[in-house]
């Protein structure tokens, strides 16, 4: 049943305008008098209200959508049964369908597409966190608002009507990004999803979906049988990162697609800052280097082999965080192991010296221990003398002193300024050698430790200073052209931060990112601060127009023909409570007999409705006439 203008919903919707038809419902354009807001109504045709099973179940997945709250998704207010009409009250976007805009430019640039799969991405992960599938996603379920947002429209509502088969009569739209298991009629989830994401993102960047025929059961039978085309064969401007995500997205089995919505928006962001795939090819390199394997030894590197683990190779399409956390890990791996290498070697020669002392003690006699006593009482009158202990290997030294020794802990040399602790060694007798390394904690130029503890006058004190945490150096990504939302997405990503924002008039489309401050693949400090200019469109300016003639016999009478007047035109306006003039015509000097044209489309101040225009004798210092302007804002 068509609803018409005017008419009323719930006592509450004013029916506007009918703004869209779908296989299953109407879209009309309402406003809300109770909260005063424009919203959009999506009312069911007659022929599925009469069905009572199906109804029941738009309402419960409706009613399950409306529980959703992201800025890319489409929100829905109500859900309402009123006698034989079923609809849903949603918020009303003014834009324009992804479908459409494609159709309109052909196909989208590459970080273009990427910003807009980002943005659709996030609200099917949001979707996804509480269990609820989508089903239906496509380009004609995704909405670009005129500020360059993306919403998704209909969660949970296609599930309603997912038992139709692919041969159903409102099928056809969406058989062209139906997943294999939807096609079979099999269990599908998040991961179908993603699938019809991907096919959207082909279409993104070719301008055509991958498989196309005749009826439905062809094209189903296309995205159960045939391989996705390879993307850059249709635009040769695709990235490999971008081809590389399409085709994850778009595998036969959903375990082989990215297993959650952000696994796929992680790649997505650095498709933006690695759009060759440089980290995957690095890593290719690497795999299949050769091996260099001693030939003389080949039975020992054999029975080596065999009796390790194959170690199972990595996926290409993993994210580069995992690349690049299993690539530090291996580093810590290897640091630890090397460190205790030589902890063990340093162990072993302390227990050595320990027990070559200990059966020295054991094999002394009582008559040798009171020398040996004495001699060590009349080492604090002679120089120090080396104690020499035979062993079957070289002759270690041992020296024994008795020189004051300095206790470092008390005077608090951790945590203090390195040239604060310098000096306090040298006052101290002790000589300070300096090493520094990074710190994530210790301020820079502070002390993080010391050695030794207790050392002699004289002794060299080891101090570890802090440079402050590494300097973590990473590229600039280009975040123009593209919306604002996923450029600020785009640099967090990379660590960076976004710096000061500054909004111009622009022949971009309204919140498009159209300039940075520092150049992309600039080496920049993490945690940096980029500025960037956002299109503020094409701008607006106050506009009013006048179209008159004057003649100035009428003033002049007679004697018109033989006089000569100074005339000028100027524009007047308050604006901030003072009298602005500007200079419409300059001073001309005009017989007396001549008619003045005052035709002019005239700019007044931004914000400044009204103002007038006069008609100014110079000679006779007196206004001629006066027009009360009115001024419109327009485009410029």
């Amino acid at each position: 049943m068509m609803l018409k203008t005017g008419e009323y919903l719930q006592n509450r919707y004013e029916i506007l305008a009918l703004i869209g038809t779908g296989g299953m419902s109407e879209v009309y354009q309402a406003k809300c008098h109770v909260l005063n807001r424009l919203v959009g109504i999506k009312v069911l045709k007659e022929e599925y209200s009469r069905d009572a099973n199906f109804v029941s179940k738009f309402k419960m997945e409706a009613q399950s959508a409306a529980s959703l709250s992201h800025p890319n998704i489409v929100s829905i207010y109500d859900v309402i049964d009123e006698e034989n009409l079923h609809y849903i009250v949603m918020e009303l976007i003014e834009g324009i369908t992804l479908k459409s805009y494609i159709k309109k430019k052909g196909h989208l640039g590459i970080k273009e597409a990427i910003g807009i799969s980002i943005q659709v991405a996030q609200g099917i992960a949001a979707a996804h966190d509480q269990h609820i599938v989508h089903r239906d996603i496509k380009p004609q379920n995704m909405i670009i608002s005129r500020d360059g947002k993306v919403k998704v429209a209909d969660f949970g509502i296609a599930r309603a009507v997912s038992e139709q088969t692919v041969g159903g009569p409102n099928a056809v739209g969406s058989v062209h990004y139906i997943s294999p298991e939807q096609a079979r009629g099999e269990y599908s989830d998040a991961r179908s999803d993603i699938y019809s994401l991907g096919v959207t993102m082909f279409e993104m960047v070719t301008g055509t979906v991958p498989f196309d025929g005749d009826n439905p059961v062809t094209i189903a039978l296309a995205h159960l049988e045939k391989e996705i085309p390879a993307p850059e064969t249709l635009n040769p401007e695709v990235t490999p990162s971008m081809s590389r995500i399409i085709r994850k997205c778009t595998e036969k089995l959903p375990e082989d697609r990215y297993q959650d919505a952000y696994e796929l928006i992680a790649d997505l962001r650095h498709a933006l800052v690695d759009p060759e795939d440089d980290y995957l090819k690095a890593e290719a390199d690497l795999e299949t280097a050769p091996t260099n394997v001693r030939e003389d030894d080949s039975s020992a590197v054999i029975r080596a082999a065999q009796a390790i683990p194959e170690r199972p190779r990595r996926r290409p399409a993993e994210s580069y965080k995992q690349y690049k956390r299993q690539t530090q890990d291996n580093a810590i791996d290897k640091l630890l192991s090397s460190i205790g290498i030589i902890a063990g070697l340093i162990i072993a020669v302390v227990v050595i010296v320990i027990l070559i002392r200990l059966s020295g003690i054991f094999n002394m006699t009582s008559g040798q221990k009171e020398s040996e006593t004495a001699a060590v009482e009349s080492v604090t009158e002679t120089a120090a003398e080396p104690v020499v202990v035979e062993t079957s290997e070289t002759p270690i030294e041992i020296t024994e002193e008795e020189v004051a020794k300095v206790d470092l802990r008390e005077l608090g040399i951790a945590g203090m300024n390195a040239e604060a602790a310098v000096r306090m060694l040298e006052n101290r007798d002790l000589v300070a050698e300096v090493r520094e390394e990074n710190n994530e904690t210790v301020e820079k130029g502070m002390v993080i430790s010391f050695s030794p503890e207790e050392p002699a006058v004289g002794d060299t004190v080891t101090l570890l200073v802090s440079l402050g945490p590494v300097k973590v150096m990473v590229p600039v990504p280009d975040i123009t052209g593209i919306p604002e939302e996923s450029a600020l997405s785009v640099l967090t990503s990379v660590g960076l931060v976004p710096g000061v924002r500054t909004e111009a008039a622009n022949e971009a489309a309204k919140g498009t990112v159209v300039s940075q401050k520092i150049e992309k693949q600039t080496e920049v400090e993490k945690g940096s601060a980029v500025d960037y200019v956002v299109s503020a469109g094409k701008g607006t300016h106050y506009v009013a127009a006048v179209d008159d003639v004057i003649s100035l016999q009428e003033y002049l009478g007679p004697s018109a023909a033989s006089t000569v007047l100074e005339v000028s035109i100027v524009m007047k306006q308050y604006v901030n409570g003072e009298s602005v003039t500007k200079v419409v015509m300059e001073p001309t000097d005009i017989t007396g007999d001549t008619a003045v044209p005052v035709h002019y489309n005239i700019e007044g101040a931004d914000g400044v409705p009204t103002g007038t225009l006069q008609v100014l004798d110079l000679t006779n210092d007196r206004v001629l006439k006066t027009y009360n302007l009115s001024f419109v804002e327009m485009d410029r």
